[in-house]
């Protein structure tokens, strides 16, 4: 790898009197370990330190964004390292290329193949350089625990403790067979020998590195699997954690930001003399789209923001309406020739012939994030060199980005993770709007200032969960079951994923397509992406079909999937878990739906109960997953509760709707999210089947809409198209 710049040694934190540091990726033979200036510093290049007296740190490269991954994580390397879980210490990786993380493109790129060991470095190296180059620091679409905990810690833990096993045989002039390690520490039970971790790590750093150690059987497991504690709950309890908004620096100042009210509108003017008498009132700045206020105080810059008298020139998009889009997509769907994702058997001939096929149409709308914490940005030039602190779910690209912005060399800016309260995908690299305003506004004042978007801001300004429709056709043949599966969907710009629209059921005839139309809506990833909206359409479209079949929706998935045994097996335990098959009370039903997605399957059962004038109430939720493997069943379990809420609040009531180029919503007044007064009780099962680790952050989300709509057929007869169900009177619309 070379020898790292200064500040990334500094960054990566010393270790003074020797120790193991592992530089695990891209070793192009040995493992390389250098002295910083000729002291007997050495210098961790990514994710592990063990210290002389034993203290074992990881470095995570991911952002902690409540999903736990500062704990899962460090307990994978921890496992195979066998270390002493009270011993380990977690730290956040710094923004720096060294911290770049190859095993998200490996993972993408190439999955869970095996690689043979000789290629084994190549293939981290230049998955390495790759992410090095892309500036990818990625947390999201549930592939930390899947790609850099399965690909990388554990295979970091592993080759340490062969590092330190070599070490203590040197040492004692014996096999290495001969010795084992426990708890921190190398035994060697002939003799009765045994020595810390502490002690073997500067000699353990001498010895030769296996890129491919043997990963410890399942059984053996001693941390994997126990539900820790979080390490970072601690400091959310009692308040110590610092988020950005938490930033604090001398002589700070906080900025206000009003953006033009359209999409692509510009600040034409503003009247900055209005308000520069008022109290705190610092600086006013006009920036492209938007106006700033930087005052003393927060209430200050938007107080006197309000007063500032603002031209912005609407551009081309005054007259975009989303209802008006929702007619287009009829139009798309009805006339455009789609882009076939999948096509199996003769569908065109099959669905020819049907003379009264069983068709259906289904609508989401825009969404927004509407994470807990406003997004926010604190930002300070000085001296030519640029400081950002952040929530973000890529440091490395938010650095790039700063650069950019800023017209300054990466080695010139510094970016400062902190702990995100909430991401939801808002805060990706496409997302830093947030974090460029902040930046532009910084190189203006001679002081550090914290931007902090407003609620209206945030909701009116986020880049959007596509809108949609998605058309159905299919024909029943004389068994029940469907001959033909006929899917177009419309897609406006993010479905990237041409796998979330297939489905797991046995059909002989299907295709599967999509027509494209342009929006000048933004657009961003929103939590479990193109499944959020493909877990509603097809999980609908299967109930209906089951229902026009006259059967139950559980046993015609599960005849639908005879070749399936995972899938079967969490369907079947969703629906056991909710004691599906009994006779519900009249006003109350039960619906169920099936998803596969980030290497996961997930299945969520649903039992509402509705009254004749549509109130609804959620009473129960039950999920069955099958992730593979479970790192810590207490956050999985929290994961899958996250997106179950995530995703009956989007269902219910969440809608961006946009009228003369403007969004309508802007607080959370008429933005609404799950109440803890409307929430469920949640009922979350695992089945580990030992098939390769899939994620948890996403795959409670795409389920749960359609087994409401489901559940809401079952108990009224009103079968739910378009979302969201609720109206401004919390009933049932449609």
């Amino acid at each position: 790898m070379g020898k790292l710049n200064r500040r990334a040694f500094l960054a990566s934190g010393a270790v003074l009197g020797g120790g193991l540091l592992l530089a695990y990726f891209a070793i192009p033979k040995r493992l390389s370990l250098h002295a910083d200036a000729g002291d007997d510093r050495l210098f961790l290049a990514t994710w592990l330190r063990i210290a002389p007296d034993g203290a074992v740190t990881v470095l995570v490269p991911h952002a902690e964004m409540g999903q736990g991954v500062h704990t899962a994580l460090p307990m994978m390397l921890a496992e195979e390292l066998d270390a002493d879980w009270p011993q380990v210490r977690v730290e956040q990786a710094p923004a720096e290329g060294v911290y770049a993380v190859g095993d998200l493109v490996r993972g993408f790129g190439i999955g869970d193949w095996r690689i043979p060991s000789a290629l084994l470095r190549q293939v981290d190296y230049a998955a390495y350089r790759i992410a090095d180059l892309i500036h990818m620091q990625t947390t999201g679409g549930s592939s930390s625990v899947r790609f850099t905990g399965h690909l990388g810690m554990r295979r970091a833990g592993a080759a340490a403790r062969n590092l330190l096993l070599q070490a203590a045989a040197r040492r004692w002039q014996v096999g290495i067979s001969e010795c084992q390690t426990d708890s921190g520490h190398v035994l060697h039970p002939p003799s009765g020998r045994s020595a810390g971790y502490g002690d073997l790590a500067e000699a353990a750093a001498r010895e030769r590195l296996d890129p491919d150690p043997p990963l410890k059987a399942r059984a053996r497991y001693r941390i994997c699997g126990r539900p820790l504690a979080r390490v970072d709950l601690p400091a959310l309890v009692t308040g110590s954690a610092r988020f950005g908004i938490d930033i604090r620096l001398p002589g700070m100042k906080f900025a206000a930001i009003r953006h033009a009210p359209v999409f692509d509108g510009v600040a034409v003017s503003c009247d900055a003399a209005a308000v520069r008498g008022l109290p705190g009132v610092q600086r006013v700045v006009k920036l492209p789209s938007a106006v700033v206020v930087v005052a003393d105080g927060f209430w200050q810059a938007t107080n006197a923001l309000r007063g500032l008298p603002v031209e912005f020139d609407e551009g081309a998009h005054g007259r975009f309406n989303s209802e008006e889009l929702t007619k287009e997509f009829d139009h798309m769907l009805s006339g455009a020739d789609p882009t076939v994702d999948a096509r199996i058997g003769q569908p065109e001939a099959v669905l020819a012939a049907a003379e009264d096929p069983i068709e259906a149409v289904y609508e989401i709308p825009f969404l927004a994030h509407a994470t807990m914490e406003p997004v926010n940005c604190t930002a300070w030039f000085r001296d030519g060199k640029l400081d950002i602190w952040t929530g973000t779910q890529d440091p490395l690209a938010t650095r790039a980005r700063g650069a950019q912005i800023a017209d300054l060399d990466t080695d010139a800016v510094t970016v400062h993770p902190v702990p995100l309260g909430g991401g939801f995908g808002r805060r990706l690299p496409s997302h830093l709007n947030y974090v460029e305003d902040a930046v532009r506004v910084a190189m203006e004042v001679p002081f550090p200032i914290q931007m902090i978007w407003s609620r209206e801001e945030d909701i009116q300004h986020d880049y959007y969960r596509p809108a949609g429709k998605s058309r159905f056709r299919a024909r029943i043949g004389s068994d029940l079951r469907p001959l033909i599966w006929d899917n177009v969907y419309t897609d406006i710009g993010l479905n990237e994923d041409r796998d979330a629209a297939l489905i797991p059921y046995d059909i002989p005839n299907q295709r599967i397509g999509r027509v494209r139309h342009k929006t000048p809506v933004p657009l961003g990833y929103w939590r479990s992406v193109e499944h959020s909206m493909h877990g509603f359409f097809t999980e609908s479209f299967v109930d209906e079909l089951a229902h026009r079949a006259g059967a139950d929706p559980l046993s015609y998935r599960l005849g639908l999937l005879k070749n399936r045994p995972r899938h079967r097996a969490v369907l079947s335990r969703a629906a056991d878990l909710l004691g599906w098959g009994t006779a519900p009370e009249v006003g109350r039903g039960c619906g169920l739906a099936l998803c596969e997605c980030f290497g996961s399957i997930v299945a969520e059962a649903v039992q509402i109960r509705v009254s004749g004038d549509g109130e609804l109430r959620v009473e129960r939720v039950t999920a069955a997953v099958d992730p593979g493997e479970v790192i810590n069943p207490d956050i999985a379990a929290a994961q899958i509760e996250g997106g179950i809420v995530f995703g009956l609040g989007a269902a219910l009531w969440g809608r961006i709707s946009i009228e003369q180029g403007r969004v309508v919503q802007g607080n959370f007044s008429d933005y609404e999210l799950m109440r803890l007064a409307d929430c469920p009780e949640i009922t979350v099962e695992f089945i580990e089947s030992g098939a390769a680790i899939g994620g948890l952050g996403e795959v409670g989300v795409p389920p749960v809409a359609a087994a409401l709509a489901n559940a809401i057929f079952a108990a009224s007869g009103r079968r739910i198209r378009r979302l969201p169900m609720l109206g401004p009177e919390r009933r049932l619309m449609g």
